[in-house]
């Protein structure tokens, strides 16, 4: 029996696995996944202070996990797709459970960029909310996939909610070493529940719709070859660019600007909380309005808010507030995105090609990260930083508005 995108079959699937469970436990590895690396700004003062590094060792470090993460998206999403979700997401919980392990084992820039950078970068390919929303699009109806990546999506601002005071807390009373001995513990816990959104592999998902058969050779020529594909791309970018620096750097900005450790946790905790918000209420919208203009408007929104926070005083107030801010547009640009992959291109390779957009995301990352880390040892401030965030966020509001929302043309359509 074959199993078209959006269905559950007997053969296939158990009774357990009804649309309520799969988007729970998805979202309950979105957010295991997505909180300890939103967390890993609260460990840059600690272990720099130990270990008598500067900035930008650790900035090279988490630099390195979100280029591999990028890198390694479109891999372990063809992975995915042709081999079914669960042995790369157990994959992937090792790897980052691990990395974490070793990170708290560190003592040389060496073993912080294999532990933090190469080993973290990889799980996270593995077993973030990236492949989650495409077993969402693949597992789920039509008519309820919409909410559900915006909940998918959401659910990784939880663990950054989360995550961010409890690291803070772990970090005050007992260590940064154990911090990250608890996080790289409860990362073990993603292999479970990846049991509740496993898709088959390709084998048993044949169809009869020629369009089905879509080599992934074919598929990212097409893809590539799509002006729409290439500037959702491109706008992405930029996304990955902010959102690295900020989770990085913000909380040590914050603290040579006078702010407490624990204020700059709350700070970023209340980015978590309100892209909660911003990411349920984008998925919402999605389905209403056109989504290239909700990508604009979320890029140029970023771009005042940050200058807006960078022109006035910082104080504990203006940065909670900046937080909120940033969080309402925070990942609210995900689910957009990967609807759009899924509308112009359809399910059967929407793991791989969004997992190539995600490089363009993981590139922009690597560089907010390692160009903070630099330009910080170099002048003693991120100021430059700051003002080409504002740049991009600019640029890839413009860059989204051509964006044509329409399935591409072929001999034979594939469904969605």
């Amino acid at each position: 029996m074959s199993i078209q995108a959006g269905e559950l079959t007997p053969s296939r699937s158990s009774n357990w696995r009804t649309p309520v469970v799969i988007i729970l436990c998805g979202c309950a590895i979105g957010m295991l996944g997505f909180g300890p690396r939103s967390a890993l700004g609260f460990f840059v003062q600690p272990m720099s202070h130990d270990f008598a590094w500067g900035r930008d060792v650790f900035g090279l470090a988490i630099a390195v996990q979100n280029l591999l993460w990028g890198l390694g998206q479109p891999f372990a999403g063809a992975v995915a797709d042709r081999f079914g979700l669960f042995r790369v997401m157990c994959v992937g919980a090792l790897l980052y459970a691990g990395g974490l392990l070793l990170m708290r084992y560190s003592s040389t820039p060496l073993s912080l960029n294999i532990g933090a950078g190469v080993m973290v970068g990889f799980g996270l390919a593995g077993c973030s909310f990236n492949l989650v929303l495409s077993a969402f699009t693949k597992l789920l109806p039509a008519e309820k996939r919409g909410l559900a990546l915006g909940a998918g999506t959401a659910a990784g601002s939880l663990g950054q909610f989360l995550f961010a005071p409890i690291g803070v807390a772990l970090i005050d009373n007992f260590g940064w070493q154990q911090a990250l001995t608890v996080f790289g513990l409860l990362m073990l816990l993603i292999i479970p529940l990846a049991l509740a959104i496993s898709t088959p592999p390709v084998a048993t998902t044949a169809s009869a719709v020629p369009a089905d058969e879509q080599t992934i050779t074919r598929a990212l020529a097409e893809a590539f070859g799509h002006r729409s594909y290439v500037l959702l791309v491109l706008g992405f970018f930029t996304c990955g660019f902010q959102l690295a620096f900020i989770t990085v750097h913000l909380p040590a900005f914050l603290v040579d600007r006078g702010i407490s450790t624990q204020t700059g946790g709350w700070v970023i905790a209340a980015i978590g909380l309100f892209n909660i918000m911003g990411s349920l209420g984008v998925g919402y919208l999605q389905n209403s309005l056109p989504k290239r203009y909700i990508l604009s408007s979320i890029y140029f929104t970023r771009a005042l808010a940050t200058l807006a926070f960078i022109s006035f005083p910082i104080a504990p107030f203006s940065a909670i507030a900046f937080g909120a801010v940033s969080g309402l547009t925070w990942l609210s640009t995900v689910p957009p995105t990967s609807a759009l992959v899924a509308l112009m291109f359809g399910t059967r390779w929407l793991a791989t090609l969004y997992g190539f957009a995600f490089v363009s995301h993981q590139v922009g990352g690597f560089l907010g990260v390692w160009l903070g880390g630099i330009v910080f040892e170099k002048f003693g401030s991120y100021t430059p930083i700051w003002w080409l965030s504002i740049l991009f966020g600019v640029l890839s509001a413009l860059i989204n508005l051509p964006i044509v929302e329409k399935p591409v043309q072929r001999a034979v359509a594939q469904p969605a």
